[in-house]
């Protein structure tokens, strides 16, 4: 049995964490942590993690980059392993988390669904086979509460992408202020937010005549919960290391 803490429980994928963990005999939650002290059906709920004193096997993250940030710290002295799940981090907290993967394990993906992480693996394959007369764009919607743009999962697709092209491509976000012909080795990334919208992201390779395109589309954030279930359950049996969700796969 894992036991689970769920950092920021009173948010959305929180609710769903905890319904979910509920229907499943290979863990539960133990504790979670929000903005104050608490309950939430019959689970504790502190505003620290200091609060916890060690309590749980693995920590759950999805809350925003400042709490991460605080977590950090609290689960290395308590060699407590951790999903992060959080997006829009800056690449100073980034480089933090890979620092404490060398002490404890740690999770980090972009996305939680392994239909994303599939869809990442296709685009790879699809740039490798088409190279560079196809111009690539990526569209992500999201709903209107959504902080960060573009959203994590379209640029762990971009890089992926150019990953497989050795680092070729740049970026462009916005090209409202450029009157210029495209460049051949940008990856244009566009960001939809409104209504409810729990995610869509869209990669396009468009080439002479035709074009390519591959989607996801998230229904409900039940697949991000899951994921991240099956990343905590995976990541408090490991040794410290940096793992993702290609790890977890190659090992299903």
């Amino acid at each position: 049995m894992t036991d689970i803490i769920i950092q920021g429980i009173g948010g959305r994928m929180g609710h769903v964490l905890c319904e979910m963990i509920a229907q499943r005999e290979d863990c539960r939650v133990v504790a979670g942590v929000d903005m104050k002290d608490g309950e939430m059906n019959g689970i504790p709920v502190y505003d620290s993690l200091d609060k916890l004193d060690g309590k749980g096997d693995v920590v759950i993250d999805f809350s925003a980059p400042a709490a991460v940030e605080k977590a950090l710290p609290y689960c290395e002295a308590h060699k407590l392993p951790i999903v992060v799940c959080t997006t829009g981090l800056s690449e100073e907290l980034q480089l933090k988390i890979v620092q404490l993967s060398r002490s404890i394990p740690v999770f980090k993906s972009a996305n939680m669904s392994m239909g994303i992480n599939v869809l990442s693996e296709l685009c790879k394959r699809a740039s490798a086979i088409l190279g560079a007369n196809y111009d690539i764009e990526i569209v992500e919607q999201h709903h209107h509460n959504k902080l960060d743009a573009p959203s994590g999962t379209a640029l762990m697709l971009a890089d992926a992408i150019n990953e497989e092209n050795d680092g070729a491509y740049h970026y462009v976000y916005d090209r409202s202020a450029v009157r210029q012909k495209r460049n051949p080795k940008e990856i244009g990334i566009s960001a939809v937010r409104g209504g409810s919208i729990v995610g869509d992201h869209e990669v396009l390779f468009c080439g002479p005549d035709e074009v390519i395109t591959l989607r996801h589309t998230a229904y409900s954030r039940n697949i991000f919960a899951n994921g991240a279930i099956n990343a905590a359950v995976y990541l408090a049996k490991k040794e410290p290391g940096l793992y993702n969700m290609s790890n977890m796969i190659a090992e299903m």
